[in-house]
Parts: structure tokens; C-alpha cells; sequence
């Protein structure tokens, strides 16, 4: 990373232009190419798909997809002479035009019973040559149009059916632009710096965009559903300006530590740039495992979503340290220039006090939070027992939309069945099996449930249709029940039946995503864990994570059932009627949502994993990490939160139901799990949240996720120590005490070391992190000194610098102690070296120090000038 970054840094403006040329070269490409989406909602294997296959095969004009156009009059009947005359010539129009195979008037004899009862309501039923998602656009788009000219305000005029609904989706662009300003509105909250600000917008933008044209122009090599590139584009941005914050934060740091721009970015990068690069890996991972379903409507969505977090990841590692490049300073604010100007340089690698307050809550009654963060989470949760998987018909749609109108007026004039009416595709070669059709034909329109069953096509054809007319709504659960009793009714008759149509394929498609959705699940917590086991050596972390990443998903449909299936609060969301959860919903959500946390997962544990090597104590890690990264976490969800929510703007309800489900995932995931429930429960854990077996640890390949900074350099240190303490003397009246350590026990050096009083040291040779003899956990390449710095009181004192000084001066490391005055410095190898301990409000302390080989502990007390021995 710090290599890519360099040169990044130094060809810049080629990184921009290459970027620019890129997106306005895939763009242009686009917009002439223009989409060619497909919606392909088949089952492979399943009766649905049988039956239109052989529909295909015996009826070619009758075999594509059915709409209806539906009208209504205020007074009168729909037979009346002027109102017949004119549906007669639009419907005589809509005969005529492309992609249209059939058409029935309820004036013929053929329809005569697409009249209601009382004669006020009529429907004509529109035969298409080829399924909606292989129609034009264009040329159904005309056929609206033509049809919406007959209306009067005497005369309603609607259209329904699947081909008409995609013709119903809004302009694209309102959800995306509401999603970045909302972004942009807690970036600058959070940076107080308008370059600041735009950087995660602009690397998220060339990412989104990019992809958003290249998934337009894969459309023409691959069935995707239209609905993809929306998800594309909304997840792009949310991760696209997540990743670019976590990498801004670093390098903001580091300039307000006096770092010179071009070696902050490369710091930047080859810390935060390396998590990134990981938590990038695992959502690609979790999102190619779509493909495992072996669903061509999935695999599409796939393609998009993937194709831009990977986008997202690029431009992270390129394009942003490209820009910093330019911007040099400018990427603080201009209080914080001058501040650094005027100042010097400071280290705020110590947490907010609000930060530090929460991580002490949490280490001081672990028991009780997790007691009540999983009684919330669990409450949540209790809806999800009442999910149910299936596909929403046009009658949950808005009520300004024609589609729910045309399915309005269908219901009230024939019920609610005519909105999903059922097909029998029977194989009818002889007169018998035309027969044993025909004769269950009148037992079926006599089963509870139906209200018609009749001949669709000629008798003496060799494939058969019956249609079949539910007395309940397509999304109804006894209509589920209705196809079921249907084929086993056929399944050893004297006729092959297959039940198809589009209820019949929605029901077979929710049914093959339930089956498959258990080993989908095991697949991605297992891949995920697997990242987790290698990245942070322990078994218990990843396990710790794949059971938050299942609480999260329970909760978070928990919340999607109580709203959409219940109806729990869907008016104020204007998402139209409740119904049940759409069906591929879960194999969207999930993916994401366990790649998101595994994002926040990284970027809690690497922290706690840091200081955990570094001093092998679990409490100060878990403390440490919770106060070091809540802020940067919780900040990052709130941003993930506006760009799903902005789902719902979209007018898509496949997209609104999906970013109201990862947007509630989210804030919980970040807002209870990863601040809350998990930092307790591995308080609770202690030192067996690192436990992994030594055969098991020789055997993995390592990983390093985001390594810790490299020291600062001298001129740095010496700008913000002030050079207390650090040019000679005991530095504001401090006491200088040789210490010895690293020597062996007994010998003369550390029992002088030991009387003297003023700081003790010892070193038993073995790490406390890996437990391995002669080795330090933190920099295989040399020792380690570890310990507390305190007052004269014995308090602990949080943001002490601490400086390593070489023999010759030479600053070798440079830390600040964490709130609890814990440090941790590593020295490059065995030798003499000076440590300074410099207190803001205390002074400073130095230490002459003989290490060895291994990790030293070495307790450090700074006292008032003046009081000292």
C-alpha cells in the first residue's frame, strides 16, 4: 500500500486524469448504448418454468406476459354505445402495435365475461409476444399512453400487469442525490472542513458512477434486473464514502501530529488504506456468494453491487491519496492550520473524554449491558418468527399508480383472484387427456377457492390451458396454499399439468430462495469468520461476530415484518399496502449486512488487537479500542444510515424495503453491537477472546489488517515534547535513574535498578501476548517496553508522550499513553536508549534504559518539579 500510495502521490494529476477519461468513457459508452435490463424471476426446474416453457413451444403470440387495461364508468354500463365505441378503438390500436400478440375485448364473444356484474366495471386482457422483462420500453410506455387518451371524467381508464409496472419507476437520481447530501451533512459536522468533506463525496462519486455506467453496458452481455443498478449505486455510496472517512481520519491525524502531507497520506494509506483494502474483500466475498443461489436475477444483482464496492476500493486506494496530493493542508480546516501554525503539532491519538467516559461504563458493568442490549435486540427480534417470504402485488402498490388503480377496479368488479389468475398447462395429445383436462377443469371451478376455472385456448390443441381464478389476492397465503393442492391434485393423474403463471413462478421463486437461504447463510458468517480467525488470530472473535452478525440480521427483519408485513408505520413511509417480505429480500440483505459489520468488526478488533499484543491485557484492549474507534464508527454509521434510508425516495418498494432494512441493521449493528454488546461481551470473555491453538496458529498464514503507525519523525517529537527532558539534565527537575532491564533475574544491574525507588523494570522473557519465549508480539524485530505512567500519587496519566531516544539522540518511537496510562513502545533492537515521559501538567521524566531481547515492563512516575527525591 505505502508503495501504490507514492506513486500515486507523485503522478497525481495522471491518477485524476485517468480517473476523469474513465468516467466520462464509460458514461458517454452508456448513454449511447442506452440499458437493456431483463427482470429474470425464473426457477430452474420448478412448474413455473415448465409451463412457460411449453407455452413458449406450442403458443409463441400467446406465450409472453399478460397485462390488462381496465376502465370504469361513473354512471351507466361499460355497454353502453359511446363508451364501447371508444375502448373499441383503443383497444383495436393496442392490437396493432409492436410487442402486442392478443387482444380479448369483453365485447367479443370470446370475453364476454370480463364484464363485473353490475355492468359499471370491464377489463381487456392484453397478450404480449415475448415475458415482460424481454419487452421494449418504448413500446409499452406507447401503449400506456394510448390507452390513457380514452379516459374521460366519466371514463377511469387503468393499466395493470407486470409489463406495466416497470414502466412505473420514478427518474432516477432523487434517492442518490438525497443519499449524498445527507452524507455531505455529517461529513462537514464531523471534519469542519469543506475539502474535507468533499473528498469521501468525489471518491465515492468516480466509484458510483463508473460503475453505474459499466453495469448499464453490461445489460446488453447479461440478463440484469433493473432494480440492480439502483442497489449498486446506493450501496457504492455508502461504502464508497465510509471507506474514504476511515482514510481522511488517518490523514487528518497525522497532519495535526506535524507529519509532512505526502508522508501522511502514505501512512494513511498503508494503515487505514490496508483495513479498507480487508473490509472492501469481505463485502465482495458475501456479495459473490449471491452466485452459490444459482438464480440468474441474483447473479445480476451481484454483478452490480460487486462491481461497485470494488470500484469504491479502487478509487480509495488510488484516487484519494492522489488528492491529497493536491490539497496538501488544505484538508484540515483553516482553524486547525492556523492552530498547527501557531502550536505546533499535537497528538490526538487519545480518544474524546466522551469516548473514554463510555469505554469506562462499559469495563465497569459488562454484565448488565449485555444483559439489556440483548433483551433489545431480542424484542426486536420477535417479529421475525411471523416472517414470511413471498412476492407483492400490484395491490400494495401506491394508490396514484396506475397499476394499483387497474388492480383497484379488478378487485372490486371481479375480486381480488383476477389480479393473479393461474395457469394449467396441460400436455394433451389425445382426445383422452383433453378429456381428463376438461373434467377437472369443472371439478377445480367447484373447489373452494376458485371462482373460475376455464378453457383458455382451442380443444383440440396439444398443449392445453386452463385458466384458473383465484378467490384470494396473489400475495395471499391461500392462494400459496390453492397451487399446492392444484399439483398435487395432477401429480398422478392421467394428464401432465403444470401450474404456472406469474403468482405460480413469484411462489416457486420464494420457495427455491427458502430452501437454498439456510446454506447461503452458513456459506457467508462461515467465509467471514474464516477472514476474522486469520486477520486477529482467535477463534473466539470470529465467533463473537458471526453470532452479533445473526442477532443483527433477527433484529433488523424483525423490524422489516413489523413494518411492511404488519403494516406497523408503513403510511408514514408512503410504501403503499402491507404484504409479505419479498422473497430474494434476505439474499440481498444479508451479504451486505454481514459485510458492513464485518467492516465495523475490523475496525474495533484491529484496535483492541493492537494494544492486546502490545500489552496483553484484554481489559486495557477492549478499552482501548472501544474509546479509539467508536467515534470514527459511529460516524461512518450515521453516514451508512442516510444513504439506505434515502432508499425509500427511490420509489422502488424492492429498494425502499431494502434500505429501510439495512438502514435500521446498521444503526443497530454500530449503535448497540459494536459500542455496546460486543466490547462487553469481551470483557466478559477476557483473555480467551485471543485464544487460538499453537498447531492451529503455525499452520495460518498471516495477515496484517492495519499496522500500527511508524514513529514520528525528530523534528516532529521534538516540536510537540518542547524538548522537555529530552536534551540532557533530568529535564523540569526530574530525577534521572538508570534502569536495567532485560538482564537476567538476580544479577547486579537489576538490583540496583530495583533499589532505586523511582521506576521498576523486569523481563521474564516471555510475551505476554503470544506467550512464545525470546519474542515480542508487537515487533518481532526487537523488544518492547510496556507499563503505566503515573503521578506521585500513584494516578494513572492518560496522553503522556512518551519518547524512545536512541544512544545518539535519534528518536527511535514516540507513543501517548491511553486513558488508563497505559503505553506500549517498541525499540528496533537490544541496546542502551533514553525514555521521556513529558506530562502536560506535570512535566517530564527520563529513564536511561539497558534493554535486552525480550518485552520489558516498566512503570513510570512523573512528579510535580520541585517535589521529587
Amino acid at each position: 500500500m505505502a508503495a501504490l500510495a507514492r506513486w500515486c502521490l507523485r503522478h497525481r494529476w495522471v491518477v485524476i486524469g485517468l480517473w476523469l477519461v474513465t468516467l466520462l468513457g464509460t458514461g458517454t459508452g452508456a448513454a449511447v448504448a442506452g440499458s437493456s435490463y431483463a427482470a429474470v424471476f425464473s426457477s430452474p426446474g420448478s412448474e413455473s418454468s415448465k409451463a412457460i416453457e411449453r407455452m413458449q413451444e406450442a403458443f409463441p403470440d400467446q406465450a409472453g406476459d399478460t397485462s390488462s387495461v381496465v376502465w370504469r364508468v361513473a354512471d351507466g354500463s361499460v355497454r353502453d354505445p359511446e363508451v364501447r365505441e371508444r375502448m373499441t378503438e383503443v383497444l383495436d390500436g393496442i392490437g396493432g402495435m409492436p410487442d402486442v400478440g392478443r387482444v380479448v375485448s369483453p365485447y367479443s364473444e370470446e370475453g364476454a365475461a370480463q364484464v363485473s356484474e353490475d355492468g359499471t366495471i370491464a377489463y381487456a386482457q392484453v397478450t404480449f409476444t415475448e415475458q415482460a422483462f424481454e419487452l421494449k420500453p418504448a413500446n409499452t410506455e406507447a401503449l400506456i399512453e394510448h390507452a390513457r387518451e380514452a379516459a374521460t371524467d366519466d371514463l377511469d381508464v387503468a393499466l395493470g400487469g407486470m409489463a406495466i409496472e416497470q414502466t412505473q419507476n420514478p427518474a432516477a437520481g432523487l434517492a442518490e442525490a438525497v443519499a449524498i447530501v445527507a452524507a455531505a451533512i455529517v461529513l462537514f459536522v464531523a471534519f469542519g472542513s469543506l475539502f474535507a468533506m468533499l473528498l469521501p463525496l468525489l471518491n465515492a462519486g468516480f466509484a458510483v458512477g463508473t460503475g453505474v455506467a459499466v453495469t448499464i453496458l453490461l445489460t446488453h452481455v447479461w440478463d440484469l434486473p433493473d432494480v440492480a443498478t439502483l442497489l449498486g449505486s446506493l450501496i457504492g455510496l455508502g461504502v464508497g464514502i465510509d471507506y474514504a472517512l476511515f482514510i481522511v481520519t488517518r490523514h487528518r491525524k497525522g497532519l495535526r501530529m506535524g507529519l509532512d502531507p505526502h508522508e501522511s497520506a502514505v501512512r494513511a494509506m498503508n494503515t487505514s488504506g490496508r483495513a479498507v483494502l480487508f473490509a472492501g474483500g469481505t463485502v465482495c466475498v458475501a456479495l459473490l456468494a449471491m452466485f452459490t443461489l444459482r438464480l440468474q436475477f441474483m447473479d445480476g444483482i451481484a454483478i452490480a453491487t460487486t462491481l461497485t464496492v470494488v470500484l469504491s476500493v479502487i478509487a480509495a486506494a488510488t484516487l484519494l491519496p492522489a488528492m491529497f496530493g493536491v490539497l496538501g493542508l488544505r484538508v484540515l480546516s483553516r482553524k486547525e492550520r492556523q492552530r498547527l501554525a501557531e502550536d505546533g503539532p499535537v497528538d490526538d491519538e487519545t480518544a474524546s473524554g466522551l469516548a473514554i467516559r463510555w469505554s469506562g461504563v462499559v469495563q465497569r458493568r459488562p454484565k448488565l449491558l449485555v444483559v439489556v442490549s440483548m433483551v433489545v435486540m431480542l424484542v426486536l427480534s420477535i417479529p421475525v418468527l411471523s416472517l414470511r417470504l413471498g412476492a407483492n402485488d400490484q395491490g400494495n402498490q401506491l394508490e396514484s399508480q396506475t397499476t394499483r388503480q387497474a388492480y383497484d377496479m379488478l378487485a372490486d368488479g371481479f375480486g381480488p383472484g383476477f389480479n393473479g389468475p393461474l395457469q394449467l398447462v396441460g400436455e394433451t395429445p389425445g382426445a383422452a387427456e383433453r378429456k381428463a383436462l376438461a373434467d377437472a377443469t369443472e371439478e377445480i371451478s367447484q373447489l373452494p377457492g376458485v371462482v373460475v376455472a376455464f378453457p383458455a385456448t382451442p380443444p383440440d390443441a396439444d398443449v392445453s390451458v386452463v385458466q384458473v381464478v383465484p378467490t384470494t389476492s396473489p400475495q395471499a397465503e391461500e392462494t400459496d396454499e390453492l397451487i399446492d393442492s392444484l399439483r398435487e391434485r395432477f401429480a398422478d393423474g392421467e394428464v401432465t399439468v403444470y401450474i404456472g403463471g406469474g403468482t405460480a413462478m413469484q411462489k416457486d421463486f420464494a420457495t427455491l430462495i427458502g430452501d437454498r437461504l439456510p446454506g447461503f447463510i452458513l456459506l457467508i458468517i462461515g467465509l467471514g469468520a474464516l477472514l476474522l480467525m486469520l486477520a486477529f488470530r482467535s477463534i473466539v472473535v470470529p465467533l463473537t461476530a458471526a453470532v452479533m452478525n445473526l442477532i443483527a440480521a433477527a433484529a433488523s427483519f424483525g423490524a422489516l415484518v413489523a413494518i411492511f408485513q404488519w403494516g406497523w408505520g408503513i403510511e408514514l413511509l408512503n410504501m403503499g399496502k402491507e404484504g409479505p417480505i419479498l422473497a430474494f429480500l434476505p439474499v440481498i440483505m444479508l451479504p451486505l449486512l454481514f459485510g458492513l459489520s464485518m467492516d465495523y468488526q475490523v475496525f474495533l478488533v484491529s484496535r483492541m488487537h493492537e494494544v492486546w499484543v502490545h500489552t496483553g491485557d484484554n481489559a486495557r484492549a477492549v478499552r482501548a479500542g472501544l474509546a479509539d474507534t467508536s467515534r470514527v464508527i459511529n460516524c461512518a454509521a450515521l453516514i451508512m444510515i442516510c444513504v439506505f434510508a434515502s432508499f425509500i425516495l427511490s420509489g422502488s418498494r424492492e429498494a425502499g424495503m431494502a434500505g429501510m432494512g439495512l438502514a435500521i441493521a446498521v444503526a443497530l449493528d454500530a449503535f448497540v453491537l459494536r459500542t455496546l454488546l460486543v466490547p462487553a461481551a469481551m470483557h466478559l470473555l477476557g483473555r480467551s477472546n485471543w485464544w487460538l491453538p499453537q498447531w492451529l496458529d503455525r499452520r495460518m498464514p498471516h495477515l496484517s489488517v492495519d499496522p500500527p503507525d511508524e514513529p514520528l519523525p525528530q523534528d516532529a517529537a521534538q516540536h510537540a515534547f518542547g524538548g522537555a527532558g529530552i536534551d540532557g539534565g533530568g529535564g523540569s527537575g526530574q530525577n534521572r535513574v538508570p534502569v536495567l532491564v532485560g538482564a537476567e533475574p538476580g544479577r547486579e544491574g537489576d538490583a540496583g535498578a530495583a533499589s532505586s525507588g523511582a521506576a521498576t523494570a523486569s523481563s521474564s522473557g516471555t510475551s505476554a501476548a503470544g506467550g512464545r519465549k525470546g519474542s515480542s508480539a508487537a515487533d518481532p524485530g526487537g523488544p518492547v517496553i510496556r507499563g503505566t505512567v503515573r503521578d506521585a500519587l500513584g494516578v494513572p496519566l492518560p496522553r503522556a508522550a512518551l519518547t524512545l531516544l536512541a544512544s545518539d539522540g535519534r528518536q527511535v518511537a514516540k507513543v501517548r499513553s491511553a486513558e488508563d496510562g497505559g503505553y506500549s513502545v517498541s525499540a528496533p533492537g537490544s541496546g542502551s536508549y533514553v525514555l521521556v515521559a513529558t506530562s502536560p501538567s506535570l512535566g517530564a521524566r527520563r529513564e536511561d534504559v539497558l534493554l535486552g531481547d525480550g518485552p520489558v515492563d516498566l512503570d513510570l512516575h512523573i512528579e510535580v518539579p520541585g517535589t521529587g527525591g
